[in-house]
């Protein structure tokens, strides 16, 4: 899944360091996919402040959300492979574009069916073995018709992230491309892309930047309901 970072977070509930508190956090974020309202966990509009090249804003239009459902037919073959000892309760993707449409960024939230141990054990996998510079483990895009991501497909994959996350049952990643549907000969990690001093085609057009900033905030928006109320849509 590309940028695999299997780094530990912060817990979901803070300054509730009980196992009870830890245990009721982690079933609740497996939950939200069901009880928070979808322009919640991929709101229609994303700011990025400091999220560009160089420290520049951000700002993010979603312009496509694909049905909820199981991970059928979502990944590569290698990468489902991969995802399979956490299984997939379910997968939200949103597509979204940035200010000038120039570039297009899926971003996934997969919620599996593991316990705390299994998620430790894939994401401390994946830092061990650098999977995550692996541009055969990219997640693949959701391309949607009559948009300007009608072409972006698997070979327009330009830079990825993915976060492996501890403390619920939840793999955050994106995706990005060009929305002009040109093809990536070799793409770049996000976090190889955004370094200073990169001079890969991805990285000078700033895709890892757009890449990591859609799924930060999106791991950050997801996080902002556990333990918190529900909003309903009026």
């Amino acid at each position: 899944m590309g940028l695999l970072t299997g780094a530990v977070t912060g817990s979901w509930l803070a300054g509730d360091s009980g196992d009870d508190g830890a245990r009721s956090a982690y079933t609740e974020a497996g939950d939200l996919w069901h009880s928070v309202p979808v322009d919640q966990l991929f709101p229609p509009t994303v700011q990025g402040k400091g999220a560009g090249p160089g420290g520049a804003d951000r700002t993010w239009t979603r312009v496509a959300v694909a049905p909820d459902g199981d991970c059928a037919g979502a990944f590569d073959r290698l990468l489902a492979k991969v995802l399979d000892p956490v299984g997939c309760a379910r997968l939200l993707r949103a597509t979204y574009t940035d200010a000038t449409q120039s570039h297009v960024t899926t971003v996934g939230l997969l919620f599996t069916k593991a316990d705390a141990a299994a998620m430790t054990s894939l994401a401390r996998r994946f830092e061990k073995e650098g999977l995550g510079r692996r541009d055969d483990l990219m997640p693949l895009p959701y391309q949607a018709k009559d948009t300007v991501a009608e072409g972006f497909g698997a070979p327009q994959r330009g830079s990825w992230t993915v976060s492996v996350l501890t403390d619920a049952p939840v793999v955050v990643y994106a995706v990005s491309g060009w929305a002009d549907g040109r093809t990536v000969d070799e793409p770049e990690p996000a976090e190889e892309a955004i370094e200073s001093g990169a001079a890969s085609a991805p990285a000078q057009a700033g895709l890892g930047h757009e890449a990591k900033g859609l799924a930060d905030r999106v791991e950050r928006a997801l996080r902002r309901h556990v333990g918190a109320p529900t909003e309903q849509p009026s």
